[in-house]
């Protein structure tokens, strides 16, 4: 399955108002400018957000993570394989796995305003994990690993603008001069802010 490549504002505005605030920060200032609480399309002002039992309310929140973490189908089912393998709670260990991946830590540290924009710079080498660089945004980080900007260019400048304009979780510690992130340990479940319910997720895989 391709990646949507749209504007994000209109997948998010699917999910309602509560999913939109929490979604990427871009994101959530786009719905507060535009303050659209309806679906997108051309009679969405007429329509409301349906209420959604059993499957339908697996599957939306399933697209919910997709479309937060910018992930396809793909990957989110091979995260659920490997979250029912480790041991304790699978909604748990699915929701940490994918804050794990190396595009989502570059947004959690508060380098980019959004996940498109993290992968991003993941994709084009940017960043070294533990001196060594990397292009792969999917790449799960663990407990201690260094992430570090490769080079210096007018980008770094950039990234740094936006590092002090942002807030890092808590297990990461962020030098938001030298964009060194250090992964002081993974996070717990109540560390994790994630619009969308895990539990579903487990239960529409598990079908």
């Amino acid at each position: 399955m391709s990646r949507y490549t749209g504007p994000k504002i209109r997948k998010v505005r699917r999910f309602g108002e509560d999913f939109a605030m929490n979604a990427d920060r871009s994101t959530a200032a786009k719905f507060v400018k535009n303050h659209h609480k309806y679906p997108p399309g051309a009679h969405g002002s007429s329509n409301t957000f349906k209420k959604h039992t059993g499957y339908g309310l697996q599957l939306l929140e399933k697209q919910k993570a997709k479309v937060f973490y910018h992930i396809t189908e793909k990957p989110l089912r091979r995260y659920y394989a490997e979250a029912i393998r480790r041991s304790g709670s699978a909604s748990d260990n699915l929701v940490k796995i994918l804050e794990s991946r190396l595009d989502n830590v570059i947004y959690r540290a508060g380098l980019a305003n959004s996940h498109p924009a993290a992968r991003q710079f993941v994709s084009h080498a940017q960043f070294l994990v533990n001196g060594r660089k990397v292009n792969v945004p999917s790449l799960l980080v663990k407990a201690g690993d260094k992430i570090t900007f490769a080079k210096q260019n007018k980008l770094k400048d950039i990234i740094a603008g936006t590092a002090q304009n942002n807030h890092p979780v808590s297990w990461l510690k962020v030098d938001s001069k030298s964009l060194e992130i250090t992964v002081t340990d993974l996070p717990t479940r109540e560390e994790i802010e994630a619009p969308f319910n895990e539990q579903l997720i487990i239960e529409f895989y598990s079908r």
